[in-house]
This record gives C-alpha cells, sequence and structure tokens, in this order.
C-alpha cells in the first residue's frame, strides 16, 4: 500500500480539510484530493464524506484511519533505525509538547542535555495549556507530551514521569507572605488565575472543590492565560497567584516571590509523559524518556522529584 496515499488521508481526517492537510503535508491541495482519491479508488470504497463544511470520516474511513497511523508510526520508526550510522548513534527528530510548568524550565534543560549527547538528533518543543498537548500527541502531531494534569483521552496514555507542587505564591512584602492562611482569605485578594486547560487551574480547582469552595466563589478579576503571563502579574505587585514550584523556584530562591499555604490544600501534583496508543515510539523518543528519567533525580534544585518506583 503506498504510505503517501495513507499520509494524505490521515492529514485530511485529522485537519477536517483537504486545504490545511496539504498545508501540513507541504504540497498542493490538488496533490492532496488526488492521493484520496486514488486510494478510495483501490479499495473500492468512499472514505471521506465531503458533503458538510467539513470534511468527515465514514465508517469505513475511520477503521482505515487507525490501522494507518500504526503503519505510518512503523515506517518512521523503521526509517529512523536504517538511517543510523552505528549501534549508539541516534539520529532523526523528537517532537515533543510541554504544558507551562514542566516546560518553563525542566524539559528545556532536559532536551538541551539530551540533544548535546545526541547532536544527529533534531529537536523541537511546543509550549501549550495541558489539554491541547494531549490532542496534539493523540492527533500524531507530536510525538511525546509532558504534562502537569491527566484529562482523560482514549487516544493516549499517561505515564508517572515526576513530581511537581502547585504552589501560591506572592509579592515578599503581601501580608499572605511566609504565612498559612484558610482557604477563604483568597476571597479578599486580587487572585490572578491561569486560562481553563491548564493544569495547575485544574490541580487548583480540584482542591478547593474538596476544600468545600469553588474558584468562582473566589471571584478572580485576572484570568492572564498560561504560566509565565501569572508569574509576571505577581512580580509586578497585581496579586497573588496559584502556579507550578518549578516555574518559580528561582524566584521563591533570590525573594523576588514568598510563598503562602493554604490550610488543608495538597499542591502535589505528578507529571505525566504522555503517549499515543496508535503510534510506535521512534528510537529518539524512547531514548529520551530513558535519559530524562535518569537526570530528574538530579533536578530537585529545579522544582521536580522522581515518581515512585514501580511499573510503567
Amino acid at each position: 500500500m503506498d504510505t503517501r496515499q495513507l499520509a494524505a488521508f490521515c492529514a485530511v481526517v485529522e485537519r477536517r480539510s483537504f486545504s490545511h492537510a496539504a498545508e501540513q503535508l507541504g504540497v498542493t491541495q490538488p496533490a492532496v484530493s488526488l492521493q484520496v482519491r486514488a486510494l478510495e479508488k483501490r479499495l473500492a470504497t468512499q472514505l471521506l464524506d465531503r458533503s458538510g463544511r467539513r470534511v468527515e470520516p465514514t465508517e469505513a474511513g475511520l477503521r482505515l484511519y487507525r490501522g494507518a497511523q500504526r503503519l505510518l508510526a512503523l515506517e518512521r520508526q523503521v526509517l529512523d533505525e536504517v538511517a543510523s550510522r552505528g549501534a549508539g548513534d541516534l539520529v532523526g527528530s523528537l517532537s515533543l509538547g510541554g504544558s507551562t510548568g514542566p516546560a518553563a524550565v525542566v524539559v528545556p534543560q532536559l532536551l538541551c542535555e539530551f540533544q548535546r549527547a545526541h547532536p544527529a538528533v533534531r529537536v523541537a518543543l511546543e509550549v501549550h495549556d495541558t489539554r491541547m498537548v494531549v490532542e496534539l500527541v493523540a492527533e500524531r502531531r507530536l510525538e511525546l507530551g509532558i504534562v502537569g494534569a491527566a484529562p482523560r483521552h482514549r487516544a493516549v496514555r499517561f505515564e508517572p514521569f515526576a513530581y511537581d507542587e502547585v504552589v501560591l505564591v506572592c509579592p515578599p512584602a503581601h501580608h499572605f507572605a511566609g504565612r498559612t492562611i484558610d482557604v477563604h482569605e483568597l476571597a479578599s485578594e486580587p487572585l490572578v488565575v491561569m486560562q481553563e486547560g491548564a493544569g495547575v487551574r485544574r490541580i487548583v480547582e480540584d482542591e478547593l472543590r474538596r476544600l468545600g469552595v469553588r474558584l468562582r466563589d473566589l471571584d478572580p478579576r485576572l484570568e492572564l492565560g498560561l504560566q509565565e503571563s501569572v508569574r509576571s502579574a505577581v512580580l509586578a505587585g497585581y496579586g497573588v497567584t496559584f502556579i507550578s514550584r518549578a516555574a518559580v523556584e528561582s524566584d521563591l530562591a533570590a525573594g523576588a516571590l514568598a510563598e503562602a499555604r493554604v490550610e488543608g490544600m495538597d499542591g502535589r501534583r505528578e507529571i505525566s509523559l504522555v503517549r499515543s496508543t496508535a503510534r510506535v515510539q521512534t528510537r529518539a523518543a524512547d531514548a529520551f524518556v530513558e535519559f530524562a528519567r535518569a537526570r530528574i533525580a538530579t533536578l530537585g534544585s529545579l522544582g521536580l522529584v522522581p515518581p515512585e518506583p514501580g511499573p510503567r
């Protein structure tokens, strides 16, 4: 079977559009249409429903898509294996997504060290909120993800990677600094929150719910996107926020920010590795995971600790 036809078909299914698929593949839209028509002709069945505003796979198309994902992943793995110049030499590319907590400091450092150890590997990191990273891994547009929450998704699997802590931070002169406060005291202060879909926000909402409080009960007036935005707002004195310890460890050490604790709130969270259930991992991806797990134990100063030993 022509894998170029399968790649074109999978891109159309994932992007729900011939033009967007062509853009992703770096070819013209007529070329994508031709590949898909040739595939439908060969299989003697309609694979795509083109009648609506968006292109949708038929029942037969969905069955083919699931098998094609596995075949294309295997093809990439075989090509990477063949391209390797020696038993210990890695080549190829690694595309990884990180949510804003892990991707703030730790993941870039791990990737830089890994690439230095394997200079023939091209590394690319995309930073999104947790929900988007999971979607991109599920769609096979990213090979791996490292996120601060594990929302349910049948197309991916989550593995323990490390542990982080969500902490409440404030300016050093703030009256919360160094204290353990009651959760209801948060309602009297400007609370800066991240956007929906951020892993930190999900952890905070879950913990508040456990304490009998909803986030909206605290009346947050500033929703500023992702981690770097809320950090900047608090550094400038505009309020308090919950944030990954890994993202503010240096600020806390330097005295630019101070930590407070909320009575009864457990901010410890698992950092998870995200893999697609339909994708065969490349040598580069497997090597990075092994490398990163070994290095996490030495990065405690950056706010992460390794997971408990056990089966993965």
